[in-house]
């Protein structure tokens, strides 16, 4: 398991490598300049050119992704241009509240997708399956900002339940969780269905029968244990997911965050800090597949001696 592990860590180095590349080119190809934000009207041209120089921003950009790559693999994020403070600091601080709310709303998504799809295997071709795949579809249909913003209306303006915006309370997550993970409940519960009802389709469901275990006992026994393994790897790929999520919802509710640091600094053109944040979420993802892998492998010793 060990050796699965490592051979699993080197390939994503590539990874990495090639993620690292595309973030930079994307916020370096976006129209604008955060030098634009710094000057007041009517610097002088000496003037812009000393920030440009100053912020490296003049040199050719291979040479400035090395240079950002070097200082990004010894821990070093940069400085940001508009906030005047080093990138590490400005994430670290941001990012407890999107792994609070991305933890949060994976849980959600996990108990109550898991739920369902069982549900739904267990009374398979049933009205109640059918009906509750048709509102599961139709929920992964909804876009999370309009549904946060649904939710908002209804539940802290109308009725006055929960709070609008900001992160002060407990209450104030509600919101924002079930935004985010009622669009994973879909996902996960059709995966769930899927595995449970092709296990159900196996040899030794039918020698359990033949031993005289009921229906539910080898449901709830053997299957639930069975279908497993693929739910665990689609919950490794939802830690990506969620923090990806949480860009636009943390915006919408006016949360602290990685999102609310990515999209003000994104609006400022502030290279170091949008770099840093995209980073950080692909590193999310990557971090996500791997867990995945790895407890996809504990399950299933087959895929671990075949990849190892």
């Amino acid at each position: 398991m060990l050796l699965y592990g490592l051979k699993r860590v080197l390939t994503l180095a590539p990874v990495f490598l090639a993620m690292s590349a595309v973030v930079f080119l994307i916020v370096h190809l976006v129209p604008g300049d955060p030098i634009d934000h710094m000057l007041q009207i009517g610097a002088s041209p000496e003037r812009r050119a000393e920030l440009v120089a100053r912020y490296g921003l003049d040199r050719p950009l291979p040479l400035q992704y090395l240079t950002w790559l070097v200082r990004v693999v010894s821990g070093d994020l940069g400085e940001a241009i508009i906030l005047k403070r080093p990138v590490a600091q400005l994430i670290a601080a941001n990012l407890p509240y999107s792994v609070a709310l991305g933890g949060l709303a994976l849980l959600f998504s996990t108990v109550v997708g898991a739920t369902l799809g069982a549900l739904a295997a267990y009374f398979a071709d049933t009205a109640f399956d059918r009906a509750a795949m048709a509102t599961i579809l139709f929920g992964s249909t909804v876009p999370n900002f309009w549904l946060g913003l649904l939710m908002i209306l209804i539940f802290a303006v109308q009725l006055g339940w929960f709070p609008v915006s900001g992160a002060r309370s407990w209450d104030a997550v509600v919101l924002p969780v079930l935004t985010i993970g009622l669009g994973g409940v879909a996902l996960i519960a059709r995966v769930t269905r899927a595995a449970l009802i092709d296990a159900w389709r196996q040899d030794f469901v039918t020698l359990l029968h033949a031993k005289g275990l009921s229906r539910r006992a080898i449901f709830a026994r053997h299957l639930l244990r069975h279908a497993l393994a693929p739910v665990v790897t689609i919950l490794g790929l939802k830690i990506g997911w969620v923090l990806g999520g949480a860009v636009t919802i943390e915006y919408v509710f006016a949360r602290p965050g990685l999102g609310s640091l990515l999209i003000t600094s994104l609006a400022q053109r502030d290279y170091p800090v949008v770099q840093g944040c995209l980073l950080m979420l692909g590193v999310g993802v990557l971090i996500g597949t791997l867990l995945g892998d790895l407890a996809q492998a504990a399950l299933d010793p087959r895929l671990r001696e075949r990849l190892a």
